[in-house]
């Protein structure tokens, strides 16, 4: 039996996962590590960590399914999309690296808007606005900001690819990832000359760009000693966490949608070819699938809301949930399910950290509307996973408008564990949802790439087939959807109405 290993660089740890070559998952391990936060708005890891916290999960996962080591024939990446890791000559880390969810750029996305000759220029050459999370605007912060620092810049690579060189010496990435830099042609699978003359930005700097399951690279000595591991191990290309987990959950042909309920929400269509908005409210990126390409709307803070909310609001159900060994979320989830659809007309705009879609905005805030003292806890939990439902329902109504098909919606993330926000989704959706035989997403579609990569299928979508099956389905209650429809017309309201709001409050 040969085994692979996915490896996930995530924004609150890195997940390691072995699968057989049927797909079975025989082990996993998650090593966590802290998120900087220097000032309001900014975001930034220490990249060493993600390193060392690969080393521990590999090693743990190997040890607990108790196989060969050397039965391991490939290893796949996946991770946090965007971030930007600056490394000199010698492949050292300047700085820490400026994440997915920062928001200091907006002043050079307008420089990159100006640069290049607008946004409908943008959406020509990379298929994409200029947005804060994105890398391209990180390298331009750098440059005017900490001049020193770029001045020493050799090489730019993504937080995966940074995983990657430390195990294989290689630098590479693939297009799935590359896609979210700002640098890439998405139509043509390359890097955008165009855009990189206007930018000022080197290539040379740049890896080169692979498809997903592609070898890049192999264990070096130094790396498989660390590991565990014999050397000389395939590391296919990977992918973006999205597309990645888009193959964790058989996203892969047209018309199987998947929402991602992580740190981040995420709503994913596959396509056969690019599909573009034309007010680019949409990501257009390439899949993780050779010569195919999704459509996605993401919400930045939609685990990352509900998970605000435990840690500000609920001490009193962390206590207990320690006390009773129980998952907190499923304590305020039953709380939640105690309340009428609706929260008693109280509403939250999850919006904690700006937003992207529909709304790209990173002075988008946070807000409870409609308190009142009949208003209790359980309200204010039922309340945040209505708002973030809504939000992610903005993406599938824009994914509806391009008339891309929707067969199916499967659920992954952390979220999607949870029976009630399953229901939930599905009301609010008025769509039935798909619940599979796994949930580890990003890393697991690692896995599978690795597989196809080194030749255990002959394709991404035969893996799928195999490693992936519906499991369950959830169909919408006619009365709540009826209900939750009303409701979210006048959730599509509010942002219009606070907008320029929120845009004087960031100016207090």
């Amino acid at each position: 039996m040969d085994f692979f290993i996915g490896i996930d660089v995530g924004t609150s740890g890195t997940k390691s996962l072995l699968v057989d070559s049927e797909g079975k998952i025989l082990a996993q391990a998650t090593a966590i590590y802290p998120l900087l936060t220097p000032q309001p708005g900014w975001t930034e890891q220490d990249p060493e960590q993600w390193w060392r916290a690969a080393v521990q999960g590999v090693r743990t996962i190997v040890s607990e399914a108790g196989i060969p080591a050397d039965a391991v024939r490939g290893i796949g990446l996946s991770g946090q999309m965007h971030g930007s890791v600056f490394l000199d000559k010698n492949n050292t880390v300047i700085r820490p690296a400026i994440l997915w969810n920062d928001q200091r750029t907006a002043a050079e996305c307008r420089e990159i808007e100006r640069r290049v000759g607008g946004r409908k220029k943008l959406l020509q050459w990379v298929a994409n606005p200029a947005l804060t999370g994105f890398t391209a605007p990180k390298i331009l912060w750098l440059r005017n900001h900490e001049p020193e620092n770029f001045a020493r810049v050799h090489h730019i690579l993504l937080p995966k690819d940074y995983v990657l060189l430390r195990l294989t010496g290689a630098f590479a990435t693939e297009v799935s990832d590359a896609s979210g830099t700002l640098l890439l042609n998405v139509t043509q699978r390359r890097w955008s000359k165009e855009m990189l003359t206007a930018l000022e930005i080197r290539e040379e700097w740049l890896p080169p760009v692979f498809e997903s399951p592609e070898v890049t690279g192999h264990l070096t000595t130094d790396a498989a000693k660390q590991m565990g591991l014999p050397s000389g191990i395939p590391v296919v290309g990977g992918g973006g966490d999205q597309a990645a987990g888009a193959v964790g959950t058989g996203a892969v042909e047209p018309g199987i949608l998947s929402v991602a309920l992580g740190t981040s929400g995420v709503v994913f269509a596959p396509s056969r070819a690019p599909s573009l908005d034309a007010e680019g409210r949409l990501h257009t990126f390439c899949h993780a699938v050779p010569g195919a390409w999704h459509v996605m709307g993401v919400m930045l803070a939609a685990g990352g809301s509900f998970q605000w909310f435990r840690n500000a609001l609920a001490k009193e159900e962390q206590l207990r949930a320690r006390t009773e060994n129980r998952d907190v979320y499923d304590i305020l989830t039953e709380m939640a399910a105690g309340v009428p659809v609706g929260a008693e007309n109280l509403f939250f705009l999850p919006y904690l950290s700006g937003e992207r879609t529909p709304h790209a905005d990173p002075n988008a805030r946070g807000a409870f509307l409609g308190l009142s003292l009949r208003h209790r806890k359980e309200h204010l939990v039922r309340a945040v996973l209505e708002g973030i439902t809504f939000g992610l329902r903005d993406s599938l109504e824009i994914i509806r408008a391009l008339n891309i098909p929707i067969r199916e919606i499967r659920v992954s993330g952390g979220g999607g564990k949870s029976p009630f926000w399953r229901q939930l989704l599905s009301d609010i959706f008025d769509e039935e949802i798909a619940v599979l035989n796994v949930e580890e997403g990003p890393a697991f579609g690692a896995a599978l790439l690795a597989a196809v990569g080194t030749g255990a299928f002959e394709s991404v979508e035969k893996a799928c087939r195999v490693g992936v099956q519906v499991v369950d389905r959830v169909l919408p209650n006619t009365e709540r959807a009826a209900e939750y429809e009303k409701r979210y017309r006048f959730f599509r309201t509010l942002y219009p109405a606070l907008k320029d709001r929120f845009a004087e409050l960031v100016r207090l």
